[in-house]
């Protein structure tokens, strides 16, 4: 332990309490890693505030000593937002403490949470008043809203729904000089200048800390029909979601795809797992209607395609257990790739009446270009966003890969995407793996606005160091 920190981390420990602050390094270990295991930093320690009047006195008290913060929520990002540097001189905050659903107002439709709520238990919180919150996805059972709403996730049923941002009605952060944004309250029209809470969402805990949130509900639905289809390829899924959108309208909740490689790797991953249908097929949807003729339109529209040898095969759940078993192959895809050896994982995005093509032509094109790999994408056909993932050949060493052949990959999947005027970064944020790769690829323009947001809020650098924006290039 540096031990010019001691007399920060004994004010830090006055202010938080024994409950509030963690030096024992046992302790600290389990969040100082990604949830992809790729990035493991060091911390002076974690702090773990009950309140956000203790978010923003730890607050001031780092800008005071000049101590750097990583804000943490479920420790569950995909871009290593929320893992430190190796330097250990960062104060990791974890948000998980504050864990308080505050006012649920039925009807309104409206819920206020503290941002260490997690999403799980928000669920079910809604659905205890009869209504849904109308965002999931596979990690909810340690997702945190602070988490989600810094990286404005988006999840299964964006498609109908929007990403967090569109769920986001009002916000309450911490600012970087310790100051508090205060403005939970809801208001559906307010012209008083910028729309300051979108400030933050998405911003990835760089601009301020997200500490509560108010956030609107859905009406629960009244009937669910998922529908597991077999398809020949991906242009077919394509036509099969226009169909889709054309006969079932807004009761569409949900269009995912999968190819046949990864229904296969989450079939090894979950032995007690089985296939929905009985042969194989290039590639499968997931499909969900609600309604109350979910079933109904749900058969109709499934003889309509058919009918027009848009399926090869497709069967209905037949029962609530059904239906989540089916989305339980769905959201075991990144576990069970990450289990199968190493990989790159780009989280990206094409304008959404390209995506089949975009995949028919980056699949072969990446392959051919690294023998021995395997590429594929899967995910949200609907909204244009799937990960594209591309697995090393086997019995590859992992850091030596994703260190040399890897970030190659990376770079030239990122100039494909940016090719086909898409984004290298649709819901999983920038976090550190990605951001020399926005520097490199990102409108300059949007760029310095970006930057010049930054130095006006933090311009001590504190929040979050490393992360979205990269260090611009020394001028000469």
């Amino acid at each position: 332990m540096n031990p010019a920190a001691e007399p920060f981390l004994a004010e830090a420990e006055a202010l938080l309490g024994p409950r509030g602050l963690t030096r024992d390094a046992a302790l600290l270990e389990p969040w100082l890693t990604d949830w992809r295991g790729r990035y493991t930093g060091r911390a002076l320690a974690l702090a773990s505030p009950a309140s956000t009047a203790q978010v923003a006195g730890i607050v001031q008290l780092c800008s005071r000593h000049g101590v750097p913060i990583v804000p943490q929520g479920g420790n569950s990002g995909m871009s290593g937002g929320a893992t430190p540097d190796g330097s250990g001189s960062a104060l990791l905050l974890s948000l998980r403490r504050m864990n308080r659903i505050s006012a649920t107002d039925p009807a309104a439709r409206t819920i206020t949470c503290e941002a260490g709520v997690v999403l799980q238990s928000l669920h079910q919180a809604a659905e205890a008043e009869g209504l849904r919150f109308p965002l999931t996805l596979g990690g909810k059972g340690t997702a945190t809203i602070g988490g989600l709403i810094s990286t404005n996730a988006g999840g299964t049923q964006v498609l109908r729904h929007g990403s967090m941002r569109d769920q986001v009605l009002g916000i309450e952060a911490v600012l970087p000089d310790g100051s508090i944004y205060s403005a939970l309250t809801p208001l559906k029209k307010d012209n008083r200048g910028f729309d300051l809470k979108q400030l933050f969402i998405g911003a990835e805990g760089t601009l301020g800390i997200v500490t509560a949130a108010t956030l609107r509900l859905v009406p629960a639905p009244e009937g669910r029909c998922v529908v597991w289809a077999g398809l020949g390829s991906i242009q077919q899924a394509r036509a099969l979601l226009l169909h889709c959108e054309a006969g079932a309208g807004a009761a569409l909740e949900g269009f995912e795809v999968l190819p046949q490689g990864c229904l296969n790797a989450v079939l090894d991953y979950l032995p007690d797992a089985r296939a929905p249908l009985g042969a194989s097929h290039a590639w499968h949807a997931l499909i969900e209607l609600v309604g109350a003729d979910a079933a109904g339109l749900a058969e109709r529209v499934l003889s309509a395609a058919l009918d027009r040898g848009l399926i090869e095969d497709a069967t209905i759940a037949a029962s609530e257990t059904q239906a989540e078993a089916f989305w339980a192959l769905r959201d075991s895809i990144s576990p069970a790739e990450r289990a199968k050896g190493p990989a790159m994982q780009h989280d990206i995005a094409v304008p959404v009446a390209r995506m089949a093509d975009f995949l028919d032509a980056a699949v072969p094109l990446i392959e051919g270009a690294w023998p021995g790999t395997r590429a594929f994408g899967f995910g949200h056909l609907g909204d244009g966003n799937v990960h594209f993932h591309v697995q090393a050949p086997p019995g590859t060493d992992r850091q030596t890969w994703e260190e040399n052949d890897g970030k190659a990959i990376g770079r030239q999947v990122h100039d494909l995407v940016t090719s086909w005027h898409g984004t290298i970064s649709a819901e999983h944020g920038i976090g550190q793996m990605k951001a020399d790769e926005l520097a490199r690829l990102a409108d300059p323009v949007a760029l310095a606005l970006l930057r010049k947001v930054k130095a006006a809020l933090d311009p001590q650098g504190l929040f979050n160091p490393g992360k979205l924006l990269a260090q611009p290039p020394a001028t000469a």
